[in-house]
């Protein structure tokens, strides 16, 4: 059941950015330095202790998801789209998809 990307994520990092991502997450994940969701996110953006933010580009709806960017340019933070919610839960730890990782 892979989702549809949608044209609305935008920037979509390509086959090898988003292996290099996830590499990243899962690294952070082992440290403890990673908040999942996009509730998680937000709280984090808001405190100002996010470095990077990733969100899935097959969230159904995306329209949960799209007051990240905004939030993120706001705060000066670099964020970016991959194009599968489960690869990032796996990169993340957990058995579930994960629509938007922090770090």
């Amino acid at each position: 059941m892979a989702g549809v990307v949608n044209p609305k994520a935008f920037p979509l990092a390509d086959q090898q950015l988003t292996v290099s991502i996830l590499d990243l997450v899962q690294q952070a994940a082992n440290y403890k330095q990673l908040r999942k969701g996009a509730n998680e996110a937000t709280k984090t953006l808001n405190r100002g202790i996010s470095e990077f933010i990733v969100m899935a580009a097959d969230a159904e709806p995306l329209e949960i998801l799209l007051h990240l960017p905004l939030l993120c340019e706001d705060k000066n933070v670099p964020y970016v789209f991959v194009p599968n919610k489960q690869a990032l839960g796996r990169a993340c730890g957990v058995s579930r998809s994960v629509i938007a990782a922090s770090v």
